[in-house]
């Protein structure tokens, strides 16, 4: 019985992966071209909004990671959250596609609607996700079923990794916004339903405080308090903050593989050499391959480990980008070839960083003899010190693009998109 419900739960936790699948993959593939290219916002009010993003996530982790978790009311709040996260998240995500008016370059209200748009969008998935991570650790406890659950899990999202292809083969690689925008609404609704499917399949298993647990919080002089000393007992383990260094670095390779894959493609890849539809097939890959990976190398996790599996995962980078590098940019197939593999290793691995995370947090709950509801607050850590990377990203590549040329009125790229930039 007690398998039985295990694996239900994994279902359910699948189908709420696949409806954020399908909207974040979209969302951070396509918005970074559709306000440069197409609203033509400013550098400026592009850094500032992602700068305002960085300042958000930081109250919204705050709130959704450690507040929530000491307030005597959670369950009505897990309970709203079911109600209303998938809706709000595809409302959320529908945010960027529609502009509020015919924007001129450098408008500064394409700047307002950024910052909306990204915050909105990273407020309601922060929801989303706190319950996914609580649930990865607390309803699978051992290592072989959260094994289990990252292949079904990675099953399910096989099919919502399918949206970057369909978007970019209907919509021309976003140069027909309208067609994309019909795509966009049709891809809200189907995650939307997906996530609420899922959440409202959890709360049969929901977690409930015990006595014992609600006797241990009370007996707090100050729910502060109580944060401070976690904290501090988390914050003393050493592998904890090389895994935060760590995940902070491919959190930022893999924000700027996606944001900024399109640029990259059309600066350096002429048109005449790979057309709008393989470049379509080319970044449908690059969010494929990686589900199929970890599929295929299930055994590989059971038999090496998550750790051997990531190792060699930078080792493959590190390798074709030195052969990249000796090559040159002119070799166009190889450089396409180049971009797709790093996509999909990098998106592979990063798929595996739960279970790391999810280890350390079943090692301090012996160490420190701490309840699950902690698990949230170290997610909530790992969330507060890495989701950083994902503003920084864009605004680092963004300058290191415009010194060399890139929206400049003089660059070949914008007299002739047949050539690629130098």
């Amino acid at each position: 019985m007690i398998f039985l419900n295990m694996k239900s739960v994994a279902w359910a936790y699948s189908t709420i992966t696949l409806g954020t699948d399908l909207l974040n993959s979209v969302f951070n593939f396509y918005y970074v071209k559709l306000f440069l290219h197409l609203y033509k916002i400013s550098e400026v009010a592009f850094c500032q909004a992602q700068i305002i993003l960085m300042i958000w996530n930081i109250l919204n982790d705050l709130i959704v990671y450690f507040c929530d978790n000491f307030k005597a009311d959670c369950g009505a709040s897990h309970h709203l959250s079911a109600l209303f996260g998938g809706p709000l998240y595809a409302m959320a995500f529908l945010l960027p596609w529609f502009p509020w008016k015919d924007y001129q370059e450098g408008d500064w209200l394409s700047g307002i609607h950024l910052m909306v748009s990204l915050c909105a969008f990273e407020s309601t998935l922060s929801r989303i996700q706190q319950v996914q991570h609580r649930r990865f650790v607390e309803t699978f406890p051992r290592h072989e079923s959260r094994l289990r659950l990252i292949k079904i899990s990675h099953m399910v999202s096989l099919i919502g990794s399918t949206s970057i292809l369909f978007c970019g083969l209907i919509s021309n690689n976003i140069e027909s916004l309208s067609n994309f925008q019909a795509v966009a609404v049709i891809i809200a609704f189907l995650a939307a339903a997906s996530v609420h499917a899922g959440k409202n399949h959890m709360k049969q298993f929901e977690w409930n405080r015990s006595l014992e647990e609600n006797v241990l919080l009370g007996s707090e002089e100050d729910h502060s308090r109580t944060s401070v000393i976690v904290l501090r007992q988390i914050l003393s383990q050493k592998n904890f903050y090389l895994f935060l260094i760590v995940n902070f670095l491919q959190i930022f390779h893999l924000t700027f593989l996606h944001n900024f894959m399109m640029i990259f493609m059309d600066n350096l890849i002429p048109r005449d050499i790979l057309s709008s539809s393989g470049r379509s097939i080319m970044y449908g890959a690059g969010f494929i391959c990686p589900q199929c990976l970890v599929l295929m190398g299930h055994s590989w996790l059971k038999t090496f480990g998550y750790y051997k599996i990531i190792l060699i995962s930078f080792y493959l980078e590190g390798t074709a980008s030195i052969v990249m590098l000796l090559l040159g940019q002119e070799y166009y197939y190889c450089l396409a070839l180049y971009l797709t593999f790093i996509m999909v290793i990098v998106q592979a691995s990063y798929c595996l960083f739960n279970l790391p995370l999810a280890d350390m947090i079943d090692a301090a709950l012996l160490k420190f003899n701490r309840l699950p509801l902690f698990s949230s607050m170290v997610f909530g850590i790992n969330a507060l010190l890495t989701k950083p990377a994902q503003s920084l990203a864009p605004m680092v590549i963004l300058s290191r693009l415009t010194q060399f040329g890139y929206r400049s009125p003089n660059s070949r790229y914008s007299k002739n998109k047949q050539k690629p930039l130098k």
